[in-house]
């Protein structure tokens, strides 16, 4: 192709209306997005919105200019029509010409969405589009429930949205080994009940009722056919009913709801750069996570001391550097990157790190550590296994150890009696951070959390003098033995210990408690809850008691 056709084809691009991608957003959870849907996110021009759209999708996926547009309601709060929003996509198209637009609709764009009338629309105003299906809650919420949609006894599966304005006919749907998803709000919901028991289907037929479904605040109810129209009177939207002889199942194949803290509220006092690991893995035992900075980084007010002891590795001033926190790690590697230098800056010298996760910031900058504490990951752990100075194998005697204005004196007084010189430099600064706002003060001292991870002595000091003290009924987890005692001397009653030093595993001895509370109550004949749910629980006993 020529430059002039190029061009010209450029150009011809450019004046036509914007592409448009139905992509499915899946039941809830974002996690369940396919590959091809958040690529596609990430590229979008402008982003229409459906009912249901979970705003973290939007958050985290989309760029910083996109337009959000909402296709859910209309300018006066009332619920557009399926005409109504093929007409808002064709517009949107039409106003980023030669960009990209994404129709993000509920679940999967062809199960019963709007994709055929506004696919439609797209086509007579000759307007390009593509499809990305995505993962439909007719499976995913079920699967999340516990409950298979077929089994060798199931003989059919009907799927049925009954929210539309003609009833649908459900006597093809009362066989006995016949397994039914009703889609539809509540009040929908009700009369297809009735519906199924008129046609003939057996009152003591197994319901389960979800709502919320694949998300941390999904609730399933299991009831009966002849049940069922009391038990889903309140439930929130989406609701989504499975009918039929597979739902018995749930009672040993529930695995969402039965993870060890599902459900629960969990604060981290951290910064969010730090605290994204620990999200995740609290997010994979079913819990919901908030964090709230309790600490500031930030430079040395005198840069002076840290850039010579820079300058000092590359020209061998150093036998050992070691690092005491991922912020140590952060604050070295962003003068390296100030002089123009890179990880072979190190080469020759012996590199330590307090833990697990200090070592990992040290591999992401391409750095192996020589020495990572196998038992204990604190200063006192890393002493143990720091080698003395031996005037025969070590050709110089200098430690270099960057790290915080605060730091205690336990590692540089240790590698002094074992005969090394200590440069004890003041590489970064940690300040107190603002409070949070009044609201997660309040959740905070009020019991709203279900729990607190601290992750070190100053994050419970820095919390508990920018929020005040977690509630008593809020638990208490601790990172390790000191951590453990900061707290208890701030008049906090801790419940969890680490068994490592890892925020690793403080989510996980956190996890275990939850399932010893769990295995408690069902063992005393209670439905397990959370220890936020147990504190209203006990509120109301007393209210009512003083009543």
């Amino acid at each position: 192709m020529t430059p002039q056709r190029s061009t010209a084809s450029a150009n011809a691009a450019a004046r036509r209306p914007a592409r448009v991608a139905f992509v499915g957003a899946g039941p809830g959870d974002a996690s369940l997005m396919t590959v091809a849907s958040v690529e596609l996110l990430s590229r979008a021009d402008a982003v229409i919105t459906d009912q249901l759209t979970n705003e973290e999708i939007i958050a985290s996926m989309t760029g910083e200019d996109v337009e959000i547009v909402d296709a859910s309601h209309g300018e006066h709060g009332q619920q557009l029509t399926h005409a109504s929003r093929a007409k808002l996509v064709v517009k949107t198209a039409k106003a980023h010409k030669g960009g990209l637009v994404v129709r993000l609709m509920d679940g999967d764009p062809a199960t019963f969405n709007g994709l055929a009338e506004e696919a439609t629309a797209l086509a007579k105003a000759d307007i390009d589009f593509d499809v990305v299906p995505g993962v439909s809650a007719v499976s995913a919420v079920p699967s999340y429930a516990g409950v298979p949609l077929t089994s060798r006894s199931t003989g059919a599966l009907h799927v049925v949205s009954v929210s539309g304005s003609k009833r649908p006919d459900l006597s093809a749907s009362v066989g006995s080994d016949v397994t039914l998803v009703l889609l539809g709000l509540p009040e929908h919901l009700v009369p297809a009940f009735a519906d199924l028991l008129a046609k003939g289907r057996d009152g003591e037929t197994a319901v389960a009722l979800t709502r919320g479904g694949t998300t941390t605040s999904q609730v399933t109810h299991g009831t009966t056919l002849a049940e069922a129209a009391d038990a889903v009177v309140g439930l929130e939207v989406p609701t989504l009913a499975i009918v039929g002889p597979t739902v018995t199942m749930r009672s040993t194949l529930s695995w969402f709801e039965t993870k060890p803290l599902y459900g629960w509220n969990v604060l981290i006092p951290r910064t969010k750069d730090q605290s994204g690991p620990m999200t995740k893995q609290l997010l994979g035992h079913g819990a919901t996570s908030e964090v709230v900075p309790t600490i500031s980084v930030e430079p040395p007010r005198t840069p002076q001391a840290v850039e010579r002891a820079v300058r000092g590795l590359v020209t061998g001033r150093y036998q050992w550097i070691g690092f005491t926190s991922v912020n140590a790690v952060k604050a070295i590697r962003e003068k390296f990157e100030e002089f123009g230098l890179d990880a072979r800056a190190f080469s020759g010298l012996k590199i330590a790190a307090v833990g697990g996760v200090t070592a990992d910031a040290l591999r992401d900058w391409g750095i192996e550590p020589d020495l990572v504490p196998t038992g204990e990951m604190s200063a006192r752990g890393l002493l143990e296994e720091w080698p003395p100075y031996d005037e025969v194998l070590d050709p110089i005697d200098r430690v270099f150890l960057p790290r915080a204005d605060i730091a205690t004196d336990t590692l540089v007084a240790g590698l002094q009696e074992m005969g090394w010189q200590v440069d004890d430099v003041t590489a970064y600064r940690t300040v107190r951070a603002t409070p949070p706002p009044a609201p997660t003060r309040d959740a905070i001292k009020q019991g709203a959390f279900d729990a607190v991870v601290f992750t070190s002595s100053s994050t419970v000091r820095n919390l508990v003098g920018i929020a005040g003290k977690p509630h008593p009924s809020t638990v208490i987890a601790c990172i390790g033995p000191a951590t453990v005692k900061t707290a208890e001397e701030a008049g906090l009653r801790v419940d969890v210990m680490a068994p490592e030093a890892t925020g690793a595993s403080l989510v996980e001895a956190l996890a275990d408690h939850g399932r010893k509370l769990a295995d408690a109550a069902i063992e005393v004949g209670e439905e397990p809850q959370r220890p936020s749910a147990r504190r209203k629980k006990a509120t109301t006993r007393r209210t009512k008691a003083k009543g």
